[in-house]
């Protein structure tokens, strides 16, 4: 635990890029270091900016809501984003932010060291390195990715703010995180 918190500490004074310019607080991340659900969404939005936790807005409580429907803790998995400070008007994170933030991302797996990662989001999946024209390739397998040598198991689904605002993807997106919990549990 003490790896992941001097991460952290390094994360939350990083200026590696201009985000860390607008932001009032970066969001490392956080969970347990034995998860062996690893969760990266895209990046903190305004409640996440000023508590410095991820997931904590209208989306991250959508989310926790779906997690326990499908039968997952969300308190025994480790949720971060794939940029650690957030994008002015919420806006997405750009490319040259994803991978300025990689190296964190990276640290952060490898120190976690989950059975699977769940990727919400297109932001989250190309942090990961996943190469992909549309979500709807990719969403809802198992798939296989090497990241800086390091091999993962990566579950995508969507970014819990688009079930949250359409209803017809959240039967698809609880069903995404049912079979993430079999997937866990087998």
């Amino acid at each position: 635990m003490e790896a992941l918190e001097n991460l952290a500490s390094k994360i939350r004074v990083c200026k590696l890029c201009d985000l860390s310019t607008k932001r009032k607080i970066a969001v490392p991340g956080e969970g347990p270091n034995t998860s062996k659900l690893f969760i990266v969404g895209e990046a903190p939005g305004r409640f996440e900016d000023e508590q410095g936790k991820p997931f904590v807005g209208m989306s991250g409580r959508f989310l926790n809501r779906y997690l326990e429907l499908a039968g997952l803790n969300r308190s025994d998995t480790f949720v971060t984003n794939a940029v650690k400070c957030r994008p002015p008007n919420n806006r997405k994170p750009d490319e040259f932010e994803i991978i300025t933030c990689r190296p964190y991302l990276i640290e952060q797996i490898s120190l976690v060291k989950p059975k699977i990662i769940l990727a919400l989001g297109t932001s989250a999946a190309s942090s990961i390195g996943m190469k992909f024209e549309h979500i709807s390739e990719i969403r809802g397998r198992l798939m296989e990715v090497s990241l800086s040598s390091i091999n993962l198991k990566v579950f995508v689904t969507y970014h819990p703010s688009f079930p949250m605002r359409f209803k017809k993807p959240r039967p698809i997106f609880l069903e995404d995180l049912k079979e993430v919990r079999r997937i866990l549990n087998a």
